[in-house]
This record gives C-alpha cells, structure tokens and sequence, in this order.
C-alpha cells in the first residue's frame, strides 16, 4: 500500500519484543508513522513499558496473522525460538526483518518460500555528522534526533518489497540519511567483526588505557582531555585524512602496533574466524554451512 500524499510505502507492521531496548527504540518511531502497527511483548516487565507509552498491547498471533512486515526485536539467542513460532503464521509475501545479521546468517531463523527474511542494522551518528540542536549533540545511539546511516540485505529480488524494507528501516532509525545495501554475509562482517570485534574492542581498550594512565597517578581529568581530544584527531587523520600525522607520531603508531596489534590480525574477515565469533556470540557449537 502507498500513503498517496507522501508517496511512500504505509504498510501493517508486527513488532515483536515490543517492550525490548529495541523493541522501544523502533516503536517510539513507528508510532510517528501513518503505518498500522501492532506492539507484541512477552515479558511482565517489557509490557509495563509498553503500555506505559500509551501503546497497546496485541497477542503474538493476532499481531502477525495480517501484518506485511514482521518485525523480531528480540535477543540474537532467542530468535531461532521466535522465528519458529512466528513465521507460519505469516501471510504469504509477508517480510520478516531482524534487526542483526547474526541468526540470519548462521541458518537459524525459520523459512518459508513464500516469506521475504530481510536484516537491518542502524549504523548510528557518525562522529563527524553536522549537530545543531542539543538533542542531536545528545543523540550518540541515533533514532531520536541525530542523523545516521542504516545497513540492509533483503533476499528477494522483489522492487516492490525492497522498497518498502527501504521505507521501514528509515522509519524505525529515523532520522536516516541512507540506506546502504549489502549481502546478509555482508552486514555479517560489518556487524559483530568491523564494529564490534574491531570498534567496540578499539573503544575499551582506550578506555582501559585511561584507566592505567590514572593508574600510574596522572590527573583524571587531564588524562581524560588529552585523550579525547586527540581520539577525534586521531579518527580524522586516519578516515577523513584531515592532516597528516608528524614524523614522531607515526614512529610512535609503529611502536604501539608492534606492541598491542597481532601481525595476523586481519584474518578475524575471513569466514572461519567469522563462523567462530558467531558461535560465541549465539552459544552454538559451531555454524552449519
């Protein structure tokens, strides 16, 4: 269905896990949207917040049974549970979208030949997004006020239904700048090994860096500072090439490279090293291929 006003996709939307950290985070900006959405929820606690919003809630299967997009905002280890119960209850041409690529990406997620499985995942505001208001400044995960990007992979080859992904994913991670779209083996390696296995690794372990530096009895506040400051440099430097670095800079980036960074470290793209860091993270065996 298409809103005729704004010419884009208003659909019938399940979000299952409602009352979810991301299940919050999507309805707070689907509630915005001229989409029919039903709040599905599980738990005593996820519920509570739910109807606390105003929203109401809606039985699993009554939720679903007409919806065009089925929403699973539920924990990556409770999606094979999930998608088993919820996906023969969809119409046929129904989309399941998932908010991460683990599951999909490891064959756990129930299928239907006649049902679209689609992923997405926000990228969140970029550190060198444009902030104007304190909303935005404030806004560090994106989907209230800052700006952000998004990743998608669909498999189908449907317009139709690429678009009305499209139009959703941009809904629920509002405001979007674009939609970037990958294969599910993609978003996989962009998302746990890129931004968490590399990123979130990189971002504690500047973290436990601070720490030491007060460790060693230098000013919390000054270590602070200095290293704030200079990680925006840093970031600069190395992905907008803002300015070079000073000769003494780089020997000094060699040095620390030499002491913390495996010489083998890049093999964590390679699908092994991808299967094994899935398995950890969904407490599987191993992946089936």
């Amino acid at each position: 269905m298409t809103d005729t006003l704004t010419q884009s996709p208003v659909a019938t939307i399940a979000v299952i896990g409602a009352g979810g950290k991301m299940g919050m985070r999507v309805s707070n900006n689907l509630v915005k949207t001229a989409h029919t959405v039903y709040y599905s929820e599980n738990s005593p606690a996820g519920q509570e917040r739910v109807t606390a919003t105003g929203r109401s809630l809606t039985a699993t299967a009554d939720a679903v049974v007409d919806a065009d997009v089925v929403i699973l905002a539920v924990p990556d280890l409770a999606l094979k549970a999930v998608s088993a119960e919820v996906v023969p209850q969809l119409k046929s041409g129904a989309v399941l979208l998932t908010l991460d690529p683990a599951a999909a990406y490891a064959g756990l997620l129930t299928r239907r030949d006649d049902v679209i499985q689609a992923v997405t995942h926000p990228c969140h505001p970029s550190v060198f997004v444009e902030r104007h208001t304190p909303e935005e400044y404030a806004d560090t995960f994106g989907g209230i006020a800052a700006k952000q990007d998004a990743i998608a992979a669909i498999e189908s080859d449907d317009p139709t239904a690429k678009a009305l992904v499209e139009q959703v994913v941009r809904d629920i991670f509002a405001p979007v700048i674009d939609v970037h779209w990958v294969t599910v083996k993609q978003l996989a390696q962009l998302e746990p090994t890129l931004v968490e296995t590399i990123a979130c690794m990189i971002g504690a372990l500047l973290k436990e860096s601070l720490d030491e530096a007060v460790n060693i009895g230098i000013p919390e506040p000054a270590a602070r500072a200095i290293l704030l400051g200079h990680t925006q440099v840093a970031l600069a430097n190395t992905l907008k090439g803002d300015n070079p670095f000073s000769d003494a800079c780089l020997i000094a980036m060699d040095y620390g490279r030499e002491m913390i960074i495996k010489p083998d470290w890049k093999r964590v793209f390679d699908d092994e090293e991808l299967d094994k860091n899935l398995s950890r993270m969904l407490h599987l065996d191993h992946i089936e291929r």
